[in-house]
């Protein structure tokens, strides 16, 4: 407590001296009405100012009533909440739809916050596994084997399917469509987890046969930080979003129109929703735009595939911004150095990079998304000055 100056003045200066590459952060870059809304509704639960139904999903001023309708058309499904986070949404879903003791089927490729709802909810996991090196593509038809063997274990099918439409590790973009007509065809209520793929790619809940899916406000939807998006079809709105029912046996107190699973009322009073509402046009217009995104990064991977060396991991080709970089050779020149793993990282930054991991060599995460095509170049390019300065052979 001696020095409280240190928190007055904190910037990073990511912005607008660096291109951030940072994997996580691409699709959650705010934009300008973003940054204004965020200022403005910077204090507190600022978008309470004109509750009058005690819940933030019914203000309409400013209108985040309108916005979870909005947004439920944007995704074809029929009913949305904000959440404190996809992992808060992940959670709410299974703590309305499971019971201890159930069985939930993922793939091994899920956020760690997927097995951690399931724990948090005394539930038992079993995991639809992927191909391994290179590719790590999951078995999409592995969901109709595990959901066989959990009922002949256990004597019902699992309660819940979860699916990480793009995973967080190699980027590859899962067949949600598949395996949502798999769990139609069993009776599995199916999770899709869209935190890398709602708000920057065309996601249409029904076509592809979803009950529940959650997203990321701030990995996806150019909105701060922390805000998820759960939404859910007319068949599950009643069970998943059940009001409160509790009331005090001293003083008689209910809550009725709170609703269990979001804790009363979404946990995202301030400048989370306001900045979703702001980067919502931008949003809806830039989906439109995803096959451009993946023509940048599919000529990422092929520039930095020139490097002696270098290798996408994850499936080919791209057909996500995020993407997984075997990169062996620098590893080797990155032991001898004295930096050591953060050998890559102050490389970069020398060159007005940022956003890779510190300590990563042997191979890096990096998401291209919302990049222009000149950073993009520019970026490949820097890897492979980088290579060349340390001997490492680059193709023409």
């Amino acid at each position: 407590m001696d020095d409280l100056k240190k928190y007055k003045n904190i910037t990073r200066g990511v912005s607008d001296t660096y291109i951030n590459v940072h994997p996580i952060q691409r699709g959650g870059v705010l934009t300008a009405e973003a940054r204004k809304a965020l200022l403005e509704f910077g204090d507190g639960y600022s978008v309470c100012d004109y509750c009058f139904e005690a819940r933030v999903d019914l203000v309409d001023n400013p209108p985040v009533h309108d916005l979870t309708a909005d947004v439920a058309e944007f995704l074809n499904m029929d009913d949305v909440r904000f959440t404190a986070g996809c992992r808060h949404a992940k959670w709410a879903a299974m703590h309305m739809l499971c019971e201890p003791g159930d069985t939930v089927v993922l793939d091994a490729l899920a956020h760690y916050t997927s097995y951690l709802a399931a724990e948090a909810n005394r539930l038992n996991i079993v995991e639809v596994p992927h191909n391994g090196y290179p590719t790590f593509e999951i078995d999409i038809d592995g969901y109709a084997r595990k959901f066989e063997e959990v009922e002949q274990k256990t004597g019902k099918l699992p309660s819940m399917a979860v699916l990480t439409h793009v995973d967080y590790r190699y980027g590859n973009l899962a067949d949600a469509e598949r395996v949502g007509r798999i769990c139609k065809e069993y009776g599995v209520p199916f999770l899709l987890n869209t935190a890398y793929s709602s708000g920057i790619l065309p996601v249409d809940g029904k076509k592809l046969h979803v009950d529940f899916l959650c997203g990321s406000g701030h990995k996806s939807w150019a909105a701060s930080a922390p805000i998820g998006i759960l939404a859910t079809t007319y068949e599950w709105t009643t069970k998943l979003f059940n009001k409160s029912t509790v009331r005090g046996d001293w003083s008689g107190r209910g809550f009725t129109k709170k609703e269990v699973a979001l804790f009363g009322c979404s946990p995202v009073f301030g400048a989370p929703v306001a900045t979703l509402m702001a980067s919502f046009p931008a949003v809806v217009e830039r989906v439109k735009h995803w096959d451009e995104e993946v023509k940048k990064a599919q000529y990422f991977v092929s520039e930095l595939e020139k490097i002696e060396g270098f290798h996408q991991m994850g499936v080919k080709p791209k057909q996500h911004t995020l993407m997984n970089i075997e990169s062996l050779p620098l590893h080797e020149i990155a032991e001898k150095d004295k930096r050591r793993g953060y050998f890559l990282y102050h490389e970069l930054k020398k060159r007005k990079i940022v956003g890779l991991h510190p300590g990563m060599s042997k191979n890096f995460k990096i998401n291209t998304y919302g990049l222009k095509w000149e950073q993009v170049k520019y970026v490949a390019g820097a890897f492979k000055d980088i290579a060349r300065e340390n001997g490492i052979k680059v193709e023409d």
